[in-house]
């Protein structure tokens, strides 16, 4: 059993090493067996046009043969094998025509069956009609130099070999058989031999270089196309609005920043000119290219919801032709300088609050004792109650102070807004034993989710909550109002509305200030707190005034969509 089985194994064997070409045979034709061609070096759509000329010069064979209007010489020797090579020529064709449009067989296969085909059946052509002087052979010189162009590699040497041999095999079967109607010249052979590889050689460096260029090309064009897709995902996140309009002031691009400053839909799309966003921006730009204002003496706008201040850069050298148009939210710049005032003196009102508490704590407690004296009158108990009162005060103060200073990193998860929102204010009436239908609220599309921390996004609206009922009106009902839905672009809010008489237009600059207050008891620093704690959280507080109401949005992080890359 063991010797049938290495017997089996032996044949097998030897079978495999009868098929497989030699070593250096194999290395050869390796790329042209399998069809394996480095992609940057296929060209399919020559290869076509060289299949639609075959079919082209086989179909002017055919129709000349059938109306017997063959020029000079074609077809001397048999007329009626050259219309039989021809047909089959044109079958051929056909094939070819078919397997370059399907891209099978291999690119490399297709190109050596075009081009063989050429040779063999341009040859049969010339010797049925005259031999080598009956100008057919100039059809091979254009076989040969465009299979030499689309081919890679060596490819162009075997062609002009290919060629030459056939058309000296023609020459040395006429001589032999001493054919009387086939011219034999072995020198215009040799000379068209010669054509075969000197055009060949120049083709395949020529094709070569499209090739490469055409690599490149396509390169060039994948990295455009992928700086391009980079380009306009960074202006989309801009936190600053752009616009860039033409010399008619038509828009040519706005990112999602200008869509939200403007109140633009993103379903808003064809031609938008300027004066449809913001009349007032247009006349800002008409007053800047015309040189009656300077970027810095621009006003704030009037006609968009929030506080926008433009600036304006011209495209090209002409001020009245195109330009880019920045908006910047007027508040966003001012908490920015006032970030920079604050960072210097956050250490040192920190440590002031740490210094202060001590003997704040035992004054305080000083004062409690003193109060429990049973000699002391009414007048000197108000004392007492006076400097207990403004102990628990200052106390407060430095507890906001301190809280800001070891305040902790956002954790923002998903929150479901409106499942949310009611168990907040379900704890917020019971804890503050405010009646229930003096708070109301909605959340419209009630799938509403934000990314924000828990914790931070209680104590912004229970701040919130608590301002809007402290200045409410008494007979409102209710009182306080809570509206949840989406922006036109897409960003989720949250509107705290009180029923009170709003913030002093010259106060509403200074309300997100700390230690600004508009009441005795007050500390300053609610407002100022809950707007540190929603932009820890990429979200913005903002003051919205409206008619005979007052009213905070919470502005959540816009949706993120990632950029993919060809």
């Amino acid at each position: 059993m063991a010797t049938t089985t290495a017997a089996s194994n032996t044949v097998t064997q030897t079978s495999v090493n009868r098929v497989t070409p030699p070593g250096v045979l194999r290395r050869l034709l390796a790329p042209f067996l399998s069809g394996n061609v480095p992609h940057a070096l296929v060209i399919w759509r020559p290869l076509r046009l060289f299949s639609l000329f075959r079919v082209t010069l086989a179909t002017v064979f055919i129709l000349l043969s059938l109306t017997d209007n063959l020029p000079l010489h074609f077809g001397d020797g048999s007329k009626v094998l050259f219309f039989r090579f021809s047909l089959v020529y044109f079958a051929l064709g056909m094939l070819t025509m078919i397997g370059s449009v399907q891209r099978t067989p291999p690119f490399l296969v297709q190109v050596y069956a075009q081009v063989i085909t050429d040779i063999v059946f341009l040859t049969l052509l010339m010797h049925v009609s005259g031999g080598i002087t009956d100008g057919l052979s100039m059809l091979l010189v254009i076989s040969v130099g465009i299979g030499s162009m689309i081919a890679p590699g060596r490819s162009a040497g075997l062609f002009a070999s290919l060629a030459t041999i056939a058309l000296l095999l023609e020459q040395v079967y006429s001589s032999v058989f001493n054919l009387s109607d086939s011219a034999v010249s072995y020198p215009q052979a040799g000379m068209l031999g010669a054509a075969f590889f000197t055009t060949a050689i120049v083709a395949n460096v020529l094709g070569q270089r499209a090739r490469e260029s055409e690599a490149l090309a396509a390169q060039r064009g994948i990295d455009l196309a992928n700086m391009e897709q980079l380009t306009d995902y960074v202006i989309q996140q801009m936190q600053t609005g752009l616009l860039v309009v033409d010399g008619a002031q038509r828009v040519r691009l706005m990112n999602s920043s200008a869509r939200e400053l403007l109140n633009v839909a993103p379903a808003v799309k064809g031609e938008i000119t300027l004066d449809m966003l913001s009349p007032d921006l247009q006349g800002a730009l008409q007053a800047w290219q015309n040189g009656t204002i300077e970027n810095t003496n621009i006003q704030q706008l009037r006609d968009v919801p929030q506080q926008v201040l433009p600036r304006f850069k011209a495209i090209d050298q002409r001020q009245r032709g195109g330009a880019m148009i920045f908006l910047e939210e007027s508040s966003r710049t001012t908490h920015q300088a006032q970030q920079l005032k604050l960072a210097s003196l956050g250490r040192l009102t920190a440590g002031i609050a740490h210094e202060v508490r001590n003997p704040l704590g035992a004054i305080s407690h000083a004062g409690e004792l003193l109060g429990e004296s049973p000699q002391l009158n009414g007048h000197d108990r108000r004392l007492v109650q006076i400097i207990i009162e403004q102990s628990r005060r200052m106390n407060n103060i430095i507890e906001n102070v301190m809280q800001l200073g070891r305040r902790d990193r956002a954790r923002p998860v998903m929150i479901p807004l409106a499942p949310w929102l009611s168990k907040f204010l379900d704890d917020f009436i019971l804890s503050t034993r405010t009646p229930a239908e003096a708070i109301r609220h909605d959340v419209s599309p009630v799938e509403i989710e934000v990314e924000f921390d828990p914790g931070h996004l209680q104590q912004i609206l229970w701040n919130l909550c608590q301002n809007g009922l402290r200045h409410s009106g008494e007979g409102a009902n209710p009182r306080l109002e809570l509206f949840a839905g989406v922006t036109l672009n897409g960003r989720p809010y949250l509107d705290v509305v009180d029923h009170g008489p709003g913030v002093s237009p010259e106060n509403i600059g200074n309300i997100f200030e700390p230690f600004f207050t508009t009441e005795t008891k007050g500390t300053g620093l609610g407002l100022y707190i809950a707007r540190e704690l929603a932009e820890s959280n990429m979200a913005q507080l903002r003051y919205q005034p409206r008619d005979g109401m007052s009213c905070f949005r919470v502005s959540f992080k816009q949706p993120t969509q990632a950029v993919s890359l060809p």
